[in-house]
């Protein structure tokens, strides 16, 4: 809606007031600063301002700032400008400017010094400037050769050293405030657990499951388990119950760099264990060399590269709890290596036949083994679970339940690594 007064400075003083009570809630605006300094002279010369009394005058101003907009002090700077001239003149911006001292052909210059010189510091970049003027004689680095180190970086900003050279800043690594970096010393305790995830490819274009792997570093006690996504929803139940199928307590937990375990809410799980949390040094590749070896040695060897669903992660885990990581400890030795230090101060390690125990043998081993184990968990519980079935048949088991649950085409792959069916024995007569 468009609202036309026509002849507003012939207004009366009773008129203006009638109106400003009237039109609170509207807003008027007298378009184009010309247009509003001509009306404002004419209100002005009409109501005969000089002569008016102080209320009036502040009716005139009110409605006067009303009908422009003006601020209070804009209206007081064209009064007395009309006071003083008997006009109000439209005055053009002046705003002040430093000289420009630099040029765009020094910033050009600038620009071609610092590629040249692979971006050095900016003190640097000033004495090289200076000797290309004082010691060779350059006359175009007259004016730059007066330049501060500060104002170089400022020039570095400027949109016409820009269009000359491009500096790309790569990403800076930040520091994560979660863990130590540092490896983990057992000093031949148990509960000092190595964790790592393995990723099973993709499915149907569609990310597969992932393996959560914690191996101890001292018994190679090892426990996997299986997760639809590394995400905290998914990745922090499982390792709660990896952690909890461990007969010790968990004395210490390394890791890689990887956000899935470097978060605070695997920090306040840890916490709640009291346990140290440790992670991986950088070029030390043998920080977290035991549970990559055990990713090659079991998870790939057991269940291979082939694509496994993230739907499928429920049916492993479960195939892990009951049968795998039962077989893994009780059942499946593994090689445990003696250090010999060579004449040449050199680490030799040597695995000799007795060195193979599995990892239940191997706790056995350990001095007061048992003031290590959990509150609930008894040597006669481990025993039981170590007796109940032979090391062939818990494999033989293992290998049954694996086979359920892999597909079709997947069970042919396997169907040849399963071991033949026990034979009854027959007599010689039969």
């Amino acid at each position: 809606m468009t609202i036309t007064m026509q002849n507003a400075e012939r207004l009366t003083l009773r008129e203006m007031q009638e109106f400003l009570e009237g039109s609170r809630a509207v807003q008027w605006t007298v378009r184009g600063r010309e247009a509003i300094y001509e009306f404002f002279r004419r209100v002005l010369e009409t109501q005969q301002y000089p002569r008016l009394s102080k209320g009036e005058k502040g009716i005139v101003r009110l409605f006067l700032g009303k009908l422009t907009g003006l601020s209070r002090a804009q209206l007081t700077r064209l009064v007395g400008q009309w006071r003083q001239r008997g006009r109000i003149e439209v005055r053009p911006a002046h705003r002040h400017r430093f000289p420009c001292r630099y040029t765009r052909q020094d910033i050009a210059l600038l620009a071609a010094v610092d590629a040249a010189h692979d971006g050095l510091s900016g003190p640097a970049v000033r004495r090289i400037l200076q000797r290309e003027y004082r010691v060779f004689g350059k006359a175009e680095y007259r004016r730059l050769a007066e330049i501060s180190a500060s104002h170089i970086y400022n020039l570095r900003r400027a949109a016409a050293y820009r269009r000359h050279r491009i500096v790309v800043h790569h990403t800076q690594a930040r520091q994560i405030a979660i863990a130590q970096r540092r490896k983990p010393d057992p000093q031949g305790q148990p509960g000092y657990v190595r964790v790592d995830t393995v990723h099973q490819g993709h499915h149907d274009g569609q990310p597969g499951l992932y393996h959560l792997n914690a191996v101890d570093t001292v018994t190679q006690w090892q426990v996997v388990g299986a997760v639809e996504t590394i995400s905290e929803r998914h990745l922090l139940p499982v390792l709660e119950a990896v952690l909890h199928q461990f007969p010790f307590r968990i004395l210490g937990f390394h890791c890689d760099n990887g956000s899935e375990f470097l978060n605070h809410t695997v920090a306040r799980l840890l916490n709640k264990l009291l346990a140290e949390f440790t992670k991986s040094r950088p070029y030390r590749t043998t920080d977290n060399a035991l549970v990559e070896g055990k990713n090659g040695a079991v998870v790939r060897k057991h269940i291979g590269y082939g694509p496994l669903a993230a739907g499928q992660a429920a049916a492993l885990q479960r195939f892990y709890t009951a049968c795998f990581n039962p077989y893994l400890n009780y059942h499946r030795p593994c090689g445990f290596a003696t250090v010999q230090i060579t004449a040449r101060g050199k680490r030799k390690r040597r695995y000799r036949p007795d060195d193979y125990r599995t990892p239940y043998e191997k706790l056995l081993c350990l001095p007061r083994w048992e003031q290590f184990l959990k509150p609930g968990v008894t040597a006669q519980t481990l025993l039981q679970q170590a007796t109940r079935r032979s090391d062939t048949e818990a494999a033989r088991q293992m290998q049954q339940a694996k086979a359920a649950l892999l597909t079709q085409d997947q069970r042919r792959r396997y169907q040849k690594h399963l071991p033949p069916p026990a034979v009854p024995a027959r007599s010689l007569g039969s």
